[in-house]
């Protein structure tokens, strides 16, 4: 039986990528970042970095280091899902006239 809702990370562009490759130290970073540019769940994936103080390792497009400048520049953020789904609906929605 399938479930109503598959989990976001059954969907990830890096679901199939070595996991060495996303916990990478400098420029392997910018390799690991690379896979998140197109994939199709890096909001969900980011939410979920932030929401749950993941400490290490590229997720949603950041690294560890860039996740915790976020964390210490917004500490009162109590749910970070809630702000990029904002966030995403508002790009995505159509311009006014």
């Amino acid at each position: 039986m399938r479930r109503a809702r598959d989990h976001w990370s059954e969907h990830a562009a890096c679901l199939s990528a070595d996991p060495d490759e996303l916990f990478a130290d400098g420029t392997g970073q910018n390799r690991a970042k690379a896979v998140c540019t197109e994939c199709p769940v890096r909001t969900e994936c980011l939410a979920d970095a932030l929401d749950n103080r993941i400490q290490w390792g590229v997720w949603g497009g950041m690294t560890d280091k860039e996740r915790r400048k976020l964390l210490r520049r917004r500490p009162n953020v109590a749910s970070w899902r809630q702000i990029l789904e904002d966030a995403r609906r508002e790009h995505e929605r159509p311009p006014t006239n």
